[in-house]
């Protein structure tokens, strides 16, 4: 009796023992939580901290490394018998999905997937994680029997530390709540975006940043049921969650719906009880696939955005309009709230939500069956690497006429199909998915949205295709590498095709290797083969400089997978030879590019990230508070990325520019900051204003108030796209054909150049192929610019309306640019 009496005793201080290892949050950062901003590597060391004291119960594993060297980690978080099995139950997950083969042994485990901090200085909910972690291993373990739960304490490592970091180095003691102290207002970029100053919310369909390639590897391992992202939003709203607003894609279930009213519902207990505010159902949309809502969502998850009051402006306490004062400690408390209502209700539902999540899988409703892609094996292979990230699967065809949807006309037509053409179908477990990202029209239930409502692949690659109702048979091929071709040492030079992002990337490597490269502005044909306009000549005679001339081209071709097409004289059969005026020198531009104020943080990331990480040329960032003592004269090329310039170029520098691009320089304007020539003396481009007949003008004063928002998405584009003509005799239009579908972010509309170039524009009564355009908006699209040129002495003005680097997915609109640099107006003397 007494040997067991101490035998119990034991174990109970053997368990009192464990549970005083593990310690609160406050007690490891040595500070209450919320009294301070957490380093990212403090959060890391909590939870490393985390797992050795409940090692039975919690695993971390790490997915990834940020641009700063950051470390990315996933903490897996359930019962000691389920973190025993937790490759069963992954297992069993995916079964259930039908991405694995074979029957799952059991489903009765929720997985709940919890994301914080995608946002940089959002930084709230990466407090919030460390104390959502401590109490489900402390107060809430029953929930732990049925579920997995997966913590990302922060998908933004490199823009939470930069806004931490200042806000450290910035606030008062104690904290200042006064709207106006310096610390309650960043300065550029921000710590929201990533190193690179992308919105890694945004990037979850497009991967174009580390981060995001990273996660979705760990994401598409698990595919959780739940997924919850967790955000901040101004300080005078109080806390959203779901359910979301309309429009909501229409391949969302019911039941996705349906529960994600129910998690509102169980939210709204905890803040009821508690007296704190909220909201549902209004902004936050379910469309665009490229979130961290939606995304997981097109998954089968119940995908959902948490918003509460603060972003970086809260700081550690601020004083809202409301005169309350919101601190980071009431912030961290309203996210641990949800966070662990939704595990809650999630256990609570475990059964019903592996059943419901099976059922998403079944893709027999869905219209298209698959979808066929034809062009250029470039632009194909850069899809494929994309589907590989997200783990769908596709082939090639097997030749023959497919009918179906055609992209390039926008109505039924067919195409003749050849074993390079590429079938995605929607007949796989993501079918889903491949309908979201593919379909030629997301359809619209409200035209009042979040985001862009449009983003169809087809388009962003610049591929023809056809959306088949008939799942299209396929066969797989497996690539076949170009190989190393052998040195010629007697041919005059070679000449490489030019046709995508692929052809630039082998130019630029040339170029930094000291080869002198032409181009010509002329078709040619020689030894039977014709060459188009911009295709790339490497001649001999030109790189006499250049030692083991034949062997190094030949490794910069092969690293890039390029075809050199060796030519034994510079006599043309036809068009120019060698020699000719029409086969210009590519002089290597020394470029320039506008960062700091007055400049979007995202347009000089996606610049910056296209540069360093695509093209691989060296650029200079130029702020715009050093502009005016900059010597321009070292430059060629400057750009000016979209941003806000009105109180910026004031009449001295604008005369600069002038004077620089008349010497020889060249501008390109991205977006907004075309709004700083429109309608300026000494230059070409003006706004087109079409005039508002009588009748308008009345209709719209009678607008009630509350229709007064809707009524104005008639001005508004929202990420439409629409098919334009194009001058592809144009330098600026080298590898194009004479039409390209552009993404058109917004309204603003310029007219023809009077005297320029027009390379690619909008003629008479343009209509959108695909996303929302108000009818408004429309009429002043009429005979509308998208991207130009207009000399100016002996430089040139390049005016890109529409920016084909937003969000760095628009793969077709990227050679835009790398001609304008390269081979637009390319000047033979120093400036």
């Amino acid at each position: 009796m007494y040997k067991s009496f101490a035998i119990v005793i034991a174990l109970l201080i053997s368990v009192s023992s464990v549970a005083q290892n593990l310690q609160s949050p406050s007690q490891f950062l040595g500070y209450d939580l919320g009294t301070k901003f957490s380093r990212h590597h403090q959060v890391i060391d909590y939870f490393k901290h985390v797992a050795e004291a409940k090692s039975q119960q919690v695993k971390l594993e790490s997915y990834g490394e940020t641009n700063e060297r950051r470390p990315l980690m996933l903490a897996y978080v359930s019962s000691e018998e389920n973190l025993k099995n937790l490759e069963t139950i992954r297992e069993n997950n995916l079964k259930n999905a039908g991405v694995l083969n074979g029957k799952p042994t059991t489903n009765t485990i929720a997985i709940v997937w919890l994301s914080y901090n995608v946002h940089g200085n959002e930084a709230s909910s990466t407090e919030a994680s460390m104390r959502t972690i401590y109490q489900l291993l402390t107060e809430k373990q029953a929930w732990l029997k049925n579920t997995v739960v997966i913590i990302d304490p922060c998908i933004n490592p490199d823009g939470r530390d930069r806004y931490v970091n200042w806000y450290n180095e910035t606030a008062s003691t104690p904290y200042d709540i006064d709207q106006q102290a310096s610390e309650h207002n960043e300065p550029w970029p921000g710590g929201r975006p990533n190193h690179y100053l992308f919105d890694l919310n945004r990037d979850w369909a497009w991967a174009t940043q580390v981060e995001s390639s990273s996660r979705l590897k760990a994401y598409n391992k698990w595919l959780p049921h739940i997924h919850v992202d967790f955000h901040e939003q101004g300080i005078n709203e109080p806390y959203y969650f779901a359910p979301a607003a309309e429009p909501f894609h229409e391949i969302i279930s019911d039941w996705q719906r349906d529960f994600q009213t129910q998690i509102g519902k169980n939210h709204a207990t905890y803040f009821d009880k508690e007296g704190w505010l909220y909201f549902t159902r209004e902004r936050f949309d379910l469309l665009y696939p490229s979130y961290g809502d939606t995304y997981p969502t097109y998954m089968g998850a119940i995908g959902m955005t948490y918003e509460q009051a603060g972003h970086g402006r809260a700081g550690l306490g601020i004083l809202n309009d409301e005169g309350d004062v919101l601190t980071l400690v009431d912030r961290l408390t309203h996210h641990t709230t949800t966070g662990l209502s939704t595990v809650e209700i999630s256990s609570k539902n475990a059964e019903k939500l592996n059943t419901e999540f099976a059922k998403f899988f079944n893709n027999s409703g869905l219209k298209y069956k698959s979808y066929v892609l034809k062009g250029d094996t470039d632009k194909i292979n850069s899809l494929m690497t994309l589907l590989d990230k997200h783990e769908i699967s596709y082939g090639y065809a097997q030749g023959g006429k497919v009918s179906g949807y055609n992209y390039a006309t926008s109505k039924d037509g067919q195409i003749n199909a050849s074993s390079n053409d590429l079938v995605v179908s929607t007949n796989q477990p993501k079918g889903k998915m491949v309908k979201v990202l593919f379909e030629p029209n997301a359809k619209l239930s409200d035209s009042l949205t979040y985001d862009i409502t449009a983003w169809s692949i087809p388009y962003a690659y610049g591929l023809d295709a056809i959306a088949s109702k008939t799942l299209i048979p396929t066969n797989t091929n497996k690539l076949k590498n170009i190989p190393r071709s052998i040195s010629n040492s007697g041919a005059a030079g070679y000449v490489v095709s030019w046709n995508n992002m692929k052809d630039a990337q082998f130019l630029a490597d040339v170029l930094k290797g000291g080869f002198k490269v032409r181009f010509t502005e002329k078709p040619f044909t020689t030894q039977g083969k014709t060459y188009e306009r911009g295709s790339l000549i490497i001649v001999r005679g030109d790189n006499k400089m250049v030692e083991d001339f034949d062997d190094k081209l030949v490794d910069i071709a092969f690293s890039h997978q390029r075809t050199l097409n060796a030519v034994s004289s510079g006599f043309s059969t036809s068009g120019p030879d060698f020699g000719s005026p029409d086969i210009k020198l590519v002089n290597p531009p020394k470029i320039a590019l506008l960062s700091g104020d007055y400049t979007s943080s995202y347009s000089y990331g996606e610049l910056w990230h296209f540069f360093e990480q695509q093209l691989g040329y060296p650029v200079t960032s130029i702020n715009t508070n050093n502009l005016s003592n900059t010597n321009l004269s070292k430059y060629n090329v400057l750009i000016m990325p979209n941003g806000y310039y009105g109180s910026f170029l004031n009449d001295a520098l604008s005369e600069k520019l002038k004077n620089w691009v008349s010497a020889g320089g060249k501008l390109i304007a991205i977006d907004g900051a075309l709004n700083s020539f429109a309608d300026k003396e000494g230059f070409g481009l003006k706004r087109n204003t079409p005039e508002e007949s009588t009748q308008e003008k009345e209709d719209n004063r009678r607008i009630k108030y509350a229709d007064r928002e809707r009524d104005y998405t008639k001005n508004l584009i929202t990420g439409a796209i629409f098919k334009s003509d194009v001058d592809n005799t144009h330098p600026m239009a080298f590898g194009y054909s004479d039409n390209y579908f552009t993404l058109k972010l917004g309204s603003s509309s310029y007219s023809l150049l009077d005297n320029g170039y027009n390379v690619a524009y909008l003629g008479d009564n343009p209509k959108n192929v695909s996303g929302y355009a108000g009818r408004d908006a429309l009429k002043k699209l009429d005979n509308s610019l998208i991207f130009g040129e207009q000399r100016l002495g002996s430089g040139s003005l390049i005016y890109m309306v529409d920016n084909i680097m937003f969000r760095s997915f628009w793969e077709n609109g990227k050679l835009f640019l790398v001609n304008s640099i390269f081979f637009v107006n390319n000047n033979l003397h120093e400036l």
